[in-house]
């Protein structure tokens, strides 16, 4: 686990997340795990953060205030700045129709947070880190 920290230490995680007891539950994990977790409370706050530095992964809720997880994930690929960063869903929102269906698949990764642990979600997401490292 040591090993794994150190290793971790420059990896920025965006995590856009309104419900602060599933933010604070994430923000820890991803924290043990040695990863630098910059937090948004909602949409608008989270493309304020992603405007000023770009993470290394983006985990993004579909419902919050202000901004929804939709409109934040098209505002990530519409800019050149941010387009590239993995982009996970991690939500309890299933896609409803087919055009956030087809919008959602665009992204990295959906996970519905009642049917993955923290720790899945670290063992999900590491890939996507790694590769975009690569990059």
């Amino acid at each position: 686990m040591e090993e794994k920290s150190n290793e971790n230490k420059e990896i920025n995680i965006l995590l856009a997340e309104d419900d602060e007891f599933i933010r604070d539950i994430y923000s820890r994990i991803f924290t043990m795990n040695g990863y630098n977790v910059i937090i948004a409370n909602n949409g608008i706050e989270a493309m304020e953060k992603l405007e000023k530095n770009a993470p290394d992964l983006i985990l993004l809720d579909i419902m919050m205030p202000y901004m929804n997880g939709k409109e934040v994930f098209k505002k990530i690929k519409a800019s050149d700045k941010l387009k590239n960063i993995p982009v996970v869903f991690l939500t309890n929102v299933s896609a409803q129709d087919d055009i956030e269906q087809e919008l959602l698949e665009q992204a990295d990764k959906y996970l519905i947070k009642a049917h993955f642990t923290p720790k899945e979600v670290i063992e999900e997401v590491t890939p996507l880190i790694n590769k975009n490292k690569k990059i």
